[in-house]
């Protein structure tokens, strides 16, 4: 694993160590006030400091670690009311970003959100968390963009930032990823149908459903 590590290049190998920690922090292996050292970090992954530190400063973003002083980097306390609300803001905002992009996008890209649906149809079927986790975010972000309000796309991006590491985590509960991609689905019908009321409704309990994943994972690996 480590040898595998070191060939990728410091973007991918910082997201790589991110991911991994991720996994580790949500099923428990890290428990709260665990702490997170760099050096030894990047000898477990057979990385340099420089990767390591930037997925720690990623999932300090999403909460999951924290820093505190004289301990340095260390595992947060998981809180499902956090979680919950921080999901029920992002629910309200995605929706509001779907509504306004049925209404606002160009014919290029309605075709690139149907360009993305079909090309994760390969990595759900094979079920690969990394790979469609990469394809939902693209899925997301290209309706941000298509609401044409920078401002309302900058939001959305940056309450995105703070939920990454959960919206991945949430993938891993069983058949997630087929329903997480069969929501888009129903999405893009909507929008297809111009119908901006019925997207944001379909967008609003498809990031519900994905809180509700969330939460079930975490009680069937920690608890």
């Amino acid at each position: 694993m480590h040898g595998e590590i070191q060939t990728i290049d410091s973007g991918l190998l910082s997201d790589r160590i991110r991911n991994a920690l991720t996994d580790a922090i949500t099923s428990g292996e890290l428990s709260a006030g665990t702490a997170l050292d760099e050096q030894n970090l990047a000898q477990r992954y057979g990385a340099s400091r420089t990767p390591v530190r930037e997925a720690l400063r990623q999932l300090a973003a999403s909460g999951l670690v924290e820093v505190r002083p004289r301990r340095g980097v260390v595992v947060a306390r998981l809180t499902p009311e956090r979680i919950a609300d921080m999901f029920e803001t992002t629910a309200e905002i995605e929706a509001l970003c779907a509504r306004l992009a049925t209404y606002r996008m160009t014919p290029l890209e309605r075709g690139r959100l149907m360009d993305l649906h079909a090309d994760s149809a390969a990595v759900v079927e094979a079920g690969d968390v990394d790979a469609y986790d990469r394809l939902n975010r693209a899925f997301h972000e290209s309706l941000y963009a298509a609401t044409h309000n920078g401002f309302m796309a900058e939001q959305a991006l940056a309450i995105r930032e703070r939920l990454a590491a959960f919206r991945r985590t949430q993938l891993r509960h069983a058949d997630r990823i087929r329903r997480s991609w069969d929501e888009h689905g129903e999405i893009l019908a909507a929008i297809a149908e111009g119908d901006g009321e019925l997207a944001a409704r379909r967008m609003r309990a498809h990031m519900l459903r994905a809180a509700a994943a969330l939460g079930r994972y975490i009680s069937e690996t920690v608890g």
